[in-house]
């Protein structure tokens, strides 16, 4: 377990403090063996992007071996956020991240897997031990904790040439003052702002951003662990779903939401269904909208995690977790329904069959094999198609008016059939089929057309 309680020591004569606003930041040079007990306790959470192993981390590493003399100015070094610390003696502060959500290395991640991960080879005397993400890394320092420390031990505190005496520069953002409430909220509320500032050299995605804020753990839980365990909450992370996919499926349902005005007053506004497919960042950015509106969450306790208090917002987010299991249905059984005997889909020009494939095909998001290869164009409207399966119930939260997979089942081949008009109106082109307005406009009224036949043979 990651310590929430550490002491950093500052190289003599290297750390100055300044204030301002909410803010006291103390700034300095720290040697590497000072550094030990930091790397004990980060892990990266309050860090919007993760860390991996690539050309910037073997750049890093290279300029400590070739020129340990001029490397604390070669980087911007390491940012840390405390929300609670002590000045102590001898250039020392004791630090205490007391919610490590949003406490902890706010930039610098690179850094430390790159830093780390050269102490941990020089401990082990293994140059080639790899550990290509943040997650490894640890493993490997937690593993080789006690060579660590005998590597330390055999570095001299005060002399120049030991292996770990290498400079760092260090930040540390802490409250201007512990004991006003209004300036400690203040400061929690600043580091995410504070965190997307510092990562400029590298665009934070706005889909991180909204991971950092807590907009996505309503979604995630709901997922089926399968596939949440798959996603690339925030950059690096090491997930080969992507999130804003998920993000964009999940306005099919929340397209049926009453939607509120945001933070600024603003009326939200779903995004038109070709964008589902077409534009997916600006679907991520209506749901940073939406997410951020207070009549759907609140931020918790002063920080700038948020909570989701909206009942019926939380209800199409239930239903979009089951969306990505319906793709894929849909995905699956499109081209034997296309087919209908004809056997004339494999021949789209678009579509690659499994057996012509060296790497089979699978479906996007629960990883079943499939007979064909195809984009998701082709599909797109079909999947839109399911929002006509989503009403209020009484109380406003969303539902299912007919069980979505049972509906398939029955009427998925009569949908098809109108569909090949589009398919045939296009002549199988993806990209005009999935952004073409025309086209979801003809899946919602087939949908709706196979709901009227259901209720009327039910009556």
């Amino acid at each position: 377990m990651n310590p929430d309680r550490i002491v950093v020591r500052f190289d003599q004569g290297q750390v100055a403090e300044q204030v301002e606003g909410p803010v006291r930041r103390i700034v300095g040079f720290v040697k590497a063996r000072n550094m030990l007990a930091l790397f004990d306790a980060a892990d990266l959470e309050a860090n919007p992007r993760s860390a991996k192993a690539g050309p910037v981390t073997d750049a890093i590493i290279e300029s400590i071996v070739e020129t340990p003399d001029t490397f604390p100015f070669k980087t911007k070094g390491v940012l840390v956020g405390a929300s609670d610390y002590e000045k102590l003696e001898r250039n020392r502060y004791e630090l205490n991240f007391e919610n490590t959500r949003i406490e902890g290395i706010l930039d610098g991640g690179h850094n430390m897997l790159a830093i780390g991960s050269h102490i941990v080879r020089l401990a082990t005397g293994n140059p080639k031990l790899k550990m290509p993400r943040w997650p490894d890394f640890k493993a490997a320092w937690v593993k080789n904790r006690d060579l660590i420390t005998t590597l330390k031990e055999s570095t001299a505190e005060d002399g120049g040439d030991g292996m770990l005496n290498f400079l760092v520069p260090l930040e540390i953002l802490v409250p201007s003052d512990l004991d006003d409430p209004e300036v400690m909220n203040e400061f929690s509320s600043s580091l995410l702002d504070i965190c997307a500032a510092r990562n400029n050299n590298v665009e934070l995605r706005a889909e991180t951003r909204s991971n950092q804020k807590g907009f996505y753990e309503e979604l995630r839980a709901f997922l089926p662990p399968e596939i949440s365990e798959r996603v690339e909450w925030k950059t690096n992370d090491g997930g080969d779903i992507r999130v804003r996919d998920l993000i964009a499926l999940a306005w099919i349902p929340l397209s049926v939401v009453d939607l509120p005005e945001d933070e600024d007053g603003r009326q939200v506004e779903a995004p038109v269904p070709q964008n589902i497919y077409r534009n997916k960042g600006e679907c991520v950015k209506l749901f940073d909208r939406l997410m951020s509106s207070p009549a759907v969450s609140k931020q918790t306790g002063g920080e700038y995690k948020h909570e989701l208090h909206n009942t019926q917002v939380g209800s199409a987010l239930e239903l979009a977790a089951q969306i990505p299991l319906l793709y894929d249905r849909i995905y699956r059984i499109f081209p034997d329904t296309y087919n209908d005997g004809t056997g004339r889909f494999g021949g789209l020009a678009v579509v690659k069959p499994a057996k012509d494939m060296r790497s089979k095909p699978t479906t996007h998001f629960t990883d079943q094999p499939v007979n064909f290869s195809y984009p998701d164009g082709l599909i797109m409207p079909l999947v839109y198609g399911l929002k006509s399966l989503i009403e209020r119930g009484p109380e406003g939260r969303l539902r299912w008016k007919a069980d979505p997979y049972q509906f398939l089942d029955e009427c998925f081949p009569a949908i098809v059939k109108k569909y090949r008009v589009i398919m045939d109106a296009f002549r199988a082109d993806p990209q005009k089929i999935g952004k073409n307005e025309g086209s979801y406009d003809l899946v919602i009224d087939a949908f709706e057309t196979e709901l009227l036949k259901r209720s009327a043979a039910a009556a």
